[in-house]
């Protein structure tokens, strides 16, 4: 990035010119085309907007409000060096806060700006993936886990010797697996490419001869669809569920978008895992990424999809090559690209759209729509993705552990996989394994583990909480550790964050809250307002002036929340309040100003005269009758 900014304005719109063209001119590209432009200065400069506007013809307003929607694009100039550290409740465990303090100060610098000199700006960010290894921090997009005092100050040496971040010595940007148990999935050892054979070789040799002969692939299974018919009965069969949190069984999601009579079907693996604590998909597609694309392979054979898309968070910006360099391969080896395993007509391809820092994307149908070049609201439903989903094409939208069981029950078989975990919870589940223990990292556990066994394999000593499933997730306390990880005990998408006993857990939902308030897309109002309205309260009850009024009214919140909120990021902001005020009220009761207030002034009281008299109490009533009203209040 350095010398970029002293480019000249023809040389900047011959670069915009050549992300464009590299685009295909096309709308549904917007966000990358954005991200690709921002990439030389740090920031999209007005002229840039007005040239993707046009070329896109598009308004040039509905251009800034994509780019002004998502955390990673920018609008106006930063420093040179943009520097974000990672604010979970991890990080600040470990000390990030002290550390980006002295970061600042090393630089000459206040977090939250920009340094005068425009070198440098330093602020946070929300959960960058590396809870096993915090406090960690982006750098222009690369990320540096384990962060201490002697890489700070290496940092600010290389900051102020203007050193482009690329040429920073490797050892900082290291990035560990930590895989500390292994079961069915991270010990499989597939070669690539063998879910693939396993799902063909499931079609009837009847099947393979009509479809290699002078009917297509495509053509074939629309006559005699037994090979993908036999793929979808063995997910079926297995008992495979989502692995992103919901749970929905993953035969019937594909089984839907197979049966839709609207074509071109499609095929994504959501791998936007912004949820705190969670780091799994990012172990997945770092050692496993064969694993992940092979599971995608099987279900757009089983689903007659053309191509698929990996939606790749924008945290996750150091894997994007690694990622690249692995479809590539697939290419050569015939695991890609046209006749698949020499299957004529069996056509899939994998494109990597990469996500510009947006939690909300995280939910499917606002995945969707980040896909498609626009700002990552959820859409209402119905339709559902598998009918009219990216393109309005048919969608199937599944999790990156979710392909990864799915390539081992195509090689393995769904009996054998519903075998493992419980009657309702087939297979096993990852967890990422972070806070206060020895070993912090990956552990993979048959469904039916109890929370005990995980505590102890981690080596969590004197454990008064466990946070299951991120901030929008379910807090335990120590009576609860005999629970076990199962959709019908304590579901996860995979979060398991320990916390001991000299934690405060009021700070701890303190953070989860700030993450709500911050990572709320603005769409719904009871969202945009509600989330912002809880962080206050939390930050009046911090101050030591709240009241058991304060307390009430986090209730109230939740509910309207729960209601009248566009989507899960509302109806689940709560909870962290909720679950620890259940389970650990003192930690808020000693910040009470005091034990026994309550308002001096009731609102709702001194309006309930005037609503009457205007008939307000009573949606059908009539302004003939408001005397009436009126005196019947009076009496």
């Amino acid at each position: 990035m350095p010398g970029a900014a002293n480019a000249t304005s023809a040389q900047r719109q011959r670069r915009v010119d050549a992300v464009l063209d590299r685009h295909g001119n096309s709308p549904t590209e917007l966000v990358q085309i954005l991200r690709e432009v921002q990439e030389p200065e740090g920031w999209i400069r007005p002229q840039a907007i007005t040239t993707i506007a046009r070329a896109l013809a598009l308004p040039r307003a509905y251009v800034e409000g994509v780019a002004g929607f998502y955390s990673f694009l920018h609008l106006t100039p930063g420093g040179r060096y943009r520097i974000r550290f990672s604010d979970n409740i991890t990080d600040r465990m470990a000390g990030s806060q002290a550390l980006l303090a002295r970061l600042c100060e090393l630089l000459w610098v206040e977090r939250g700006r920009t340094s005068e000199d425009g070198l440098v700006s330093v602020d946070t960010t929300s959960c960058t993936g590396m809870c096993d290894q915090a406090p960690a921090l982006l750098v222009n997009g690369w990320a540096i886990p384990r962060l201490d005092a002697a890489r700070i100050e290496a940092i600010a040496e290389l900051v102020r010797g203007g050193q482009p971040v690329p040429t920073w010595p490797k050892e900082l940007f290291v990035v560990d697996d930590n895989i500390r148990r292994r079961d069915i999935l991270l010990d499989s050892n597939l070669a690539p490419g063998e879910a693939i054979h396993a799902a063909l070789a499931r079609g009837s040799g009847a099947h393979r001869e009509q479809a290699s002969n002078e009917r297509s692939w495509r053509e074939a299974i629309e006559i005699e669809p037994q090979g993908p018919r036999a793929v979808l009965e063995e997910i079926k069969l297995a008992n495979l569920r989502g692995r992103g949190g919901a749970g929905f069984t993953t035969g019937l999601k594909w089984e839907a978008c197979a049966m839709a009579p609207a074509t071109p079907r499609c095929v994504v693996c959501n791998a936007d895992e912004g949820e705190p604590g969670t780091f799994k998909d990012r172990v997945l597609l770092n050692s496993y990424a064969d694993l992940v694309f092979d599971g995608m392979t099987v279900a757009a054979y089983a689903v007659g999809a053309r191509h698929g898309y990996l939606y790749l968070r924008g945290e996750y910006r150091h894997l994007l090559a690694h990622l690249q360099a692995v479809l590539d391969r697939r290419r050569r080896e015939g695991l890609l690209g046209s006749g698949i395993c020499d299957w004529p007509g069996f056509d899939f391809d994998i494109t990597i759209h990469l996500g510009a820092g947006a939690y909300v994307c995280g939910e499917e149908s606002a995945l969707i729509e980040s896909l498609e070049g626009k700002r990552g609201v959820p859409r209402n439903r119905p339709p559902y993705p598998v009918t009219s989903g990216y393109l309005k094409q048919p969608t199937i939208v599944n999790n990156v552990e979710t392909f990864c069981a799915a390539a081992l029950i195509a090689v393995r078989g769904g009996e054998w996989y519903r075998s493992i975990g419980t009657l309702r919870s087939a297979g096993t589940k990852i967890l990422s394994v972070s806070g206060d223990c020895a070993r912090p990292g990956i552990y993979e556990y048959p469904f039916g583990t109890k929370v005990a066994q995980v505590l102890a394999d981690c080596g969590a000593e004197f454990t008064q909480a466990v946070q299951v499933s991120g901030a929008s997730g379910i807090c335990i306390d120590a009576t609860e550790f005999e629970r076990r990880i199962a959709f019908e005990d304590l579901p996860t998408a995979g979060a398991f964050m320990v916390f001991d006993e000299s934690r405060d857990m009021f700070e701890v939902a303190r953070n989860f809250v700030q993450f709500f308030a911050h990572e709320s897309c603005g769409f719904c109002t009871p969202c945009r307002v509600g989330t912002t309205l809880l962080a206050k309260l939390m930050d009046k009850l911090a101050a030591g002036l709240g009241s058991p009024h304060d307390l009430a009214q986090i209730t109230d919140l939740n509910s309207l929340l729960q209601a009248a909120s566009h989507c899960g990021l509302g109806h689940t902001a709560c909870n962290p309040v909720l679950d620890t005020l259940k389970r650990f009220r003192p930690a808020y009761e000693r910040r009470l100003l005091t034990p026994d207030y309550v308002p001096a002034f009731d609102l709702d009281g001194a309006l309930a005269r005037a609503r009457a008299m205007t008939g307000r109490d009573d949606p059908g009533a009539h302004f003939g009758v408001a005397e009436d009203a009126a005196g019947g209040a009076a009496r």
